[in-house]
């Protein structure tokens, strides 16, 4: 397999530069370099690695791969929960809409993709704090634009303006659309941030990341409270992914860097709060 190849492999199935080290024990570093097209001459034992990975999951072949994590849903992920029963019309999965998702109780909160209903965990009280601590940041930005508005969840986004998909991100960017619907909003969001939880971890690193792509979100950040991580996805101008740490300054790629969210101030909130 090519470096090309395997640039190409990635995009489709949406792995990061963190879960191909996982996978294959290449450092990071050495990934990163690689898929940055840093490193000319890579060793034959870190493409085979590297290859590996992108051509095989769980022994299944890459075709396997790209149908579980590009059908939004068809297939069980590993780390996602079994979609749910439904309530109200006896729908079977799949073949969900939004009169189906409206006619669930408002207790419950669960996401809606191509048809089929994910439920939701609560978001713990570090989720939390790193979500309100990114919203702060981002406020004087979207104040500096008065064309764009920012919110956070629980709110819906009709992603497709379709009938079988509505989500909820953890934070949302909106620029020049229409914001006479008081109930959600309609259309794929300018900017997206999802906060990792151990349930939410795959629907938000695959299933979410293809759909928001495709959607036409123009720039995604995956946020890792565990490894204190943040990827971002810069989907307007098709970058790769670009990893950054707590103890970065994290540029908004929406604002071509005029802007940015300070996460050494998150997390010495976060140590702050745990003492």
């Amino acid at each position: 397999m090519t470096i090309k190849e395997m640039q190409d492999r990635k995009r489709e199935m949406g792995y990061t530069n963190e879960l191909i080290a996982e996978k294959s024990g290449v450092p990071l570093g050495t990934v990163q370099k690689l898929f940055a097209g840093l490193t000319k001459a890579p060793r034959r034992k870190t493409v085979e690695a590297i290859g590996k990975v992108l051509s095989e999951d769980s022994g299944r072949p890459v075709e396997d791969v790209r149908k579980n994590y590009s059908s939004y849903g068809r297939q069980p992920v590993r780390g996602i929960r079994e979609p749910q029963p439904v309530y109200g019309e006896g729908t079977e999965q799949g073949k969900n809409t939004l009169k189906d998702y409206y006619a669930l109780p408002d207790d419950r909160r669960t996401e809606l993709i191509d048809g089929y209903f994910y439920d939701m965990a609560a978001p713990t009280k570090e989720h939390q704090t790193i979500l309100m601590q990114i919203a702060l940041q981002l406020s004087s930005a979207v104040d500096s634009h008065p064309a764009c508005r920012l919110y956070i969840a629980p709110l819906d986004v009709c992603l497709d303006n379709d009938d079988d998909t509505m989500v909820q991100p953890d934070i949302l960017i909106v620029c020049n659309q229409d914001d006479r619907d008081e109930r959600r909003v309609n259309g794929a969001p300018d900017f997206i941030v999802e906060i990792l939880s151990p349930s939410s971890r795959y629907h938000d690193m695959f299933r979410k990341l293809n759909k928001y792509r495709l959607a036409g979100v123009r720039e995604y950040w995956i946020v890792d409270p565990k490894s204190r991580k943040v990827t971002v996805y810069d989907f307007e101008h098709d970058e790769l992914p670009a990893s950054f740490t707590f103890d970065d300054t994290v540029p908004l790629m929406i604002s071509d860097g005029e802007f940015s969210v300070d996460f050494v101030k998150i997390r010495r909130v976060l140590e702050r709060y745990a003492e």
